[in-house]
């Protein structure tokens, strides 16, 4: 057993020591290769090292290969415009320099191939590294074009290099969620940015399947929008004269870019990642937000959470943009459901709602329907949503006073019990509201929760002109109740009924010293 353990040891030392020989070996690759172009044909064992099955020697040549390229560029000695074959250059009647810049130009073809292959690959570092290799190549090629331009262009960037790129991160078979947040850094530049949206432009409508739509989805989100002129400063490529990327353009390619993807089926969690970030970072960049009311429309009729968040893009359109959407009120009521009070998005819907119902406007069968809708609906709501629900019914009742009838209902003696009101109307005007009362919170004030019962006693009292500030409790979950039922109150001083003593300790020397002179 031990020659067999010697030999293990030795092997793993002969490994160690090949590596460190192989990290060496390219490192002076490199330098042979740039310092004489007779060791051109080094960059083979580089580009064998870059498809190598070990991490280590595929970061060190994705690495090397970089450097080795990124200065070749520079040095404007790969061939610029059309790139004949191989065997065509040499038959053909190039010289030596022309051949030599046609040879690294094959080569770095080839380097940029395997490094896309290498976005696909197993291993994350391996990702990462090729992709920020990648972007080095573009920024080389945008200062060092190796296409001609044409005579009407006056702006050089690598369209083909980067739409390369982003149609390998928008892969249809893993989520490269984590990837894409890498470029994040390199969204941050406008070129790149106008040129990545551009990409996803022609990309979007190539799958539908969940995980590309995901991958669609976060390269978008990631994308920062410029508001002002002011703020179009940095570029990863430099150039003289005057930029063709303005705010109005990027509005224009963003909007193109959002309309095309939201234009295909997508699941239920997708609307909701969408909708959720719609009203601030989508609506405000796009030229025409007005575009997206058939988006709004159509996923504000599914119902459910999807509805709600719905209502965010809506309240933009319709205050910001002058959109008449029709039977808008109705559809809001008809998003009353008991479910309301367990969605995570409870709090934004109310706060949505409570803007809606601001206006004065509206007519009094309209805001009594929600009123005693509410009012129903905090039979069966637990003690977090009715701490937030009465103070809602009663905003809604100062803003309205005619509402107050539905207080102080009049009753005879011969008055039926049953109430008139139609809980399954879908339409607040039939639903017969104004003829009922609210003897919901009536029903409230003898509620289990000493909270709940002392919040809805406050509509026997005659309100306040002043509302109510619901945003506390918009956010207040069953188990913060809890725990501030539970929190210890602090200990009150008592009253009393006579005096304390204050000085029977101080000062009462001399009279305990009588007391005991007479015993």
């Amino acid at each position: 057993m031990a020659p067999a353990k010697k030999r293990n040891v030795s092997s793993a030392k002969t490994t160690e020591k090949s590596a460190k020989t192989a990290k060496i070996d390219l490192s002076s690759k490199v330098e042979s290769v740039l310092e004489s172009r007779k060791c051109a044909n080094d960059v083979f064992d580089m580009l064998e090292f870059l498809q190598s099955e070990k991490e280590k020697d595929v970061i060190d040549a994705v690495n090397a290969c970089g450097k080795l390229f990124c200065t070749l560029l520079e040095r404007k000695e790969l061939l610029r415009g059309k790139l004949p074959g191989e065997e065509e250059a040499l038959k053909g009647g190039y010289n030596a320099e022309d051949k030599y810049r046609i040879f690294m130009r094959h080569r770095y073809n080839s380097c940029v191939e395997i490094l896309l292959e290498h976005l696909d690959h197993e291993v994350y570092n391996i990702k990462e590294s090729a992709l920020c290799c990648l972007m080095k190549f573009a920024a080389g090629e945008g200062q060092h074009p190796l296409e001609d331009l044409d005579w009407s262009e006056h702006y050089s960037f690598p369209r083909e290099l980067i739409q390369a790129v982003v149609s390998r991160l928008l892969s249809k078979t893993s989520d490269n969620s984590l990837l894409i947040s890498r470029l994040q850094e390199f969204l941050e530049m406008e070129d790149v940015r106008y040129y990545v949206m551009s990409s996803i432009c022609e990309n979007v409508g190539k799958a539908v399947v969940p995980i590309y739509q995901n991958n669609v989805f976060m390269l978008m989100s990631n994308i920062s929008m410029p508001s002002q002129e002011s703020e179009l400063t940095n570029f990863m490529v430099k150039q003289e004269g005057e930029s063709c990327f303005e705010v109005p353009e990027h509005k224009r390619v963003f909007e193109r870019m959002w309309l095309g993807f939201l234009k295909y089926k997508l699941p239920s969690s997708m609307y909701k990642k969408v909708l959720v970030i719609l009203h601030d970072s989508i609506l405000p960049h796009m030229s025409k937000p007005a575009l997206m009311i058939d988006f709004l429309t159509a996923v504000y009729e599914v119902g459910g959470a999807i509805s709600l968040l719905a209502l965010n893009g809506l309240f933009v359109l319709i205050h910001q943009h002058n959109l008449n959407y029709p039977d808008f009120y109705k559809k809001l009521y008809n998003l009353l459901e008991p479910s309301i009070f367990h969605v995570k998005y409870r709090a934004r819907f109310f706060h949505l709602a409570n803007l809606f119902l601001s206006s004065s406007h509206l007519p009094v069968y309209l805001v009594a329907a929600f009123v005693k809708r509410l009012a129903r609906l905090a039979l069966t709501a637990p003690p977090a949503g009715l701490l937030l629900l009465l103070p809602f019914i009663s905003n809604l009742i100062r803003r309205h006073p005619s509402c107050r009838i539905l207080v102080h209902k009049p009753t005879t003696e011969d008055e039926t019990l049953e109430d008139p009101y139609l809980m399954d109307e879908e339409d607040p005007a039939h639903c017969r509201a104004l003829e009922s009362s609210l003897w919901e919170v009536k029903t409230l004030q003898k509620h289990y929760h000493p909270d709940v019962a002392k919040t809805a006693t406050l509509i026997n009292t005659p309100l306040s002109e002043q509302e109510d500030d619901i945003s506390e409790v918009l956010e207040l979950t069953t188990f913060e109740l809890m725990e501030r039922d539970l929190k210890p109150t602090q200990n009150k001083s008592i009253p009393l009924e006579f005096e304390t003593a204050s000085q029977l300790l101080k000062g009462g020397g001399d009279m305990l010293g009588q007391h005991f002179c007479l015993n």
